[in-house]
């Protein structure tokens, strides 16, 4: 019912960004340009992604940056952003994890961004989330989509969950990729004639954890429950699970909640890296955090798409 309600709304939304792709004139700044963006409004798990095209970027000898817009920071930017430096609060969750892994820079204006990292020596620019801007000129651009959200009910917002409809972002996207089991059918049906690769968050290797002990896991990302169920089947007996919004903001009062029910219970406390740089700095000595990394089915696939990006820069 709510959809129908919402579809009038749903029509002005894409028409307000049907017209102003229409008008707008990509500005070229130099460099090679690789876009990593998604149809939904929650995450896709893009992040692992620009972070796995960077380090084949850099096993291919490409200088290389990140370009965001900093959602959820206070700075407007142009900004490289420094992990020893800055917090979350000033340029953003996503941004400040990137940073740990590649140069990273945040401008709400991502064409400034780009330009600033092109003066910096950046020939390869990670587009971090910027499908859906026109501002830029894009050599590739790769569309993720999660297998077991998929794409909601298929409508746009704010009748569903999507920025845009389905058909019009393949109309722009080089190649899909699509992250986890594929429970939505979405390779024989939304995405049956696109060039679609599979892949799998898997959880690091390296990683040393007590499983034998209680965890209380909480998570504030796109589709908190995919964090749950990894932690299930990694074998970790998940005492609780507390979710929160995308991007959440934790504050003093949610770390001891958060405490004290794990002490209540003889449990420890997990969240992801993501969470994890917008916690409180007197309380993340009490967390332990899930790194997770990106694997493809078809070996070298971000090779290919990072040789792909530069042949068409």
């Amino acid at each position: 019912m709510w959809q129908r309600v919402l579809w009038p709304a749903s029509l002005c939304y894409r028409f307000g960004a049907g017209v102003r792709r229409a008008f707008a004139k990509p500005a070229d700044v130099g460099a090679t340009v690789l876009c990593v963006g998604n149809v939904t409004m929650g995450g896709a798990g893009k992040t692992p992604v620009v972070i796995a095209l960077a380090k084949a970027a850099a096993e291919l000898g490409i200088e290389t940056a990140v370009v965001s817009r900093g959602y959820g920071g206070r700075l407007a930017g142009p900004v490289r952003v420094d992990p020893a430096r800055h917090r979350a609060a000033d340029v953003g969750d996503e941004p400040l994890l990137l940073a740990s892994h590649v140069t990273t820079w945040i401008d709400r204006d991502r064409a400034r961004g780009a330009a600033a990292a092109r003066r910096e020596g950046a020939a390869l620019i990670l587009l971090d989330d910027g499908f859906q801007n026109p501002t830029l000129q894009k050599d590739f651009s790769l569309l993720v989509f999660d297998g077991g959200y998929g794409v909601g009910n298929g409508a746009v917002f704010p009748a569903g969950p999507l920025r845009e409809t389905v058909e019009s972002a393949l109309q722009r996207a080089d190649m899909c990729l699509l992250i986890g089991e594929d429970r939505r059918n979405l390779r024989n049906t939304v995405l049956k004639d696109a060039d679609v690769r599979m892949a799998r968050l898997i959880p690091d290797p390296a990683a040393c954890f007590d499983k034998s002990k209680k965890v209380v896991a909480f998570a504030g990302i796109g589709i908190p429950k995919k964090f749950f169920e990894t932690l299930r089947s990694m074998g970790f007996d998940l005492a609780d699970a507390k979710s929160y919004p995308d991007h959440h903001k934790y504050k003093n009062s949610d770390l001891r909640y958060l405490m004290q029910k794990a002490k209540t219970i003889d449990a420890s406390l997990i969240t992801t890296r993501k969470d994890f740089v917008r916690l409180p700095p007197d309380y993340t000595g009490g967390v332990q955090v899930l790194d997770v990394s990106l694997e493809c089915d078809t070996p070298g696939t971000f090779e290919t798409i990072v040789r792909e990006a530069m042949s068409h820069g």
